[in-house]
C-alpha cells in the first residue's frame, strides 16, 4: 500500500518538479549493494555543487577492519558538518546523524534479479583488475562467492528489511518534510537525474 502523498513523489514525477530547490541540498541515496547508489549520489553531488559522502569510505578500514562505531559516527558528523552534501550508504549506526538533516531521500528499489547481475559483474571487474578500494583493499573472488561474507548473500539478507523500514521514511518524525523519491529502474533514474540535472543548471 502506497503511503499518502508518495504517489507523485516516485518515478512517474516529471522532471521539472525534482528541481533543486525542491530536493534541497542534503540528500541521502540508499539501495542495495550493487543497485548504483555511489555512481548516482557522485552525480547528484556534481549538479547540486554538493559533497560526496560515500560511507563505505568512512566506515572500512585496511584489511576489511570495521571502524569502532565512536569512530565512524565521528567521522560521519564531521563530513555532513555542513549545509551541502550528499551521503550514500545504508549504515543503521549513523541514521541518527545523517536522516534528521536530510531534505530529500532517494532509494533505488531495483529488482533483485537486476542488482544481482550487476553486483556479479562489479565483482568481477573489482577482482580482476585488483581494484583499490576504501583504505587500500580489494575484493576477493573467493570471498564474494564461496564465504560468508559473501556481498551476494548480504543483498538476499537485506532487501527485506528495506523493504519493510523504507517506505516508512516519510512517517518518520526525523524526516518530516523531506522529499522522498522511490526510482524502481535503472532507465527511470535516468530519466530522473537527466531532468535535474537540466533543472540545476538553469538554476545556477
Amino acid at each position: 500500500m502506497t503511503h499518502p502523498g508518495l504517489e507523485s513523489q516516485e518515478e512517474t514525477a516529471p522532471p521539472d518538479a525534482l528541481a533543486r530547490a525542491a530536493l534541497g541540498s542534503r540528500i541521502v541515496v540508499l539501495g542495495l549493494s550493487g543497485s548504483g547508489k555511489t555512481t548516482l549520489a557522485a552525480a547528484l553531488a556534481r549538479a547540486l555543487n554538493a559533497r560526496h559522502v560515500e560511507l563505505d569510505a568512512l566506515f572500512w578500514e585496511p584489511n576489511w577492519t570495521m571502524a569502532a562505531d565512536e569512530v565512524f559516527r565521528q567521522r560521519v558528523a564531521e563530513v555532513t558538518a555542513g549545509d551541502a552534501w550528499v551521503v550514500d550508504g545504508n549504515y543503521s549506526r549513523s541514521r541518527d546523524l545523517v536522516w534528521p538533516h536530510a531534505t530529500a531521500f532517494i532509494w533505488l528499489d531495483y529488482p533483485l534479479p537486476f542488482v544481482l547481475a550487476r553486483l556479479f559483474r562489479r565483482t568481477v571487474r573489482r577482482s580482476f583488475a585488483r581494484i583499490e578500494l576504501w583504505s587500500g583493499n580489494r575484493e576477493r573472488l573467493w570471498e564474494q562467492f564461496f564465504t560468508r561474507e559473501s556481498l551476494f548473500l548480504w543483498v538476499i539478507q537485506q532487501r527485506p528489511k528495506h523493504k519493510r523500514e523504507y517506505p516508512l521514511i516519510p512517517t518518520l518524525s526525523g524526516a518530516a518534510g523531506a522529499r522522498f523519491i522511490r526510482l524502481r529502474s535503472p532507465r527511470a533514474t535516468a530519466r530522473w537525474l537527466a531532468g535535474l540535472t537540466e533543472k540545476a543548471r538553469a538554476c545556477r
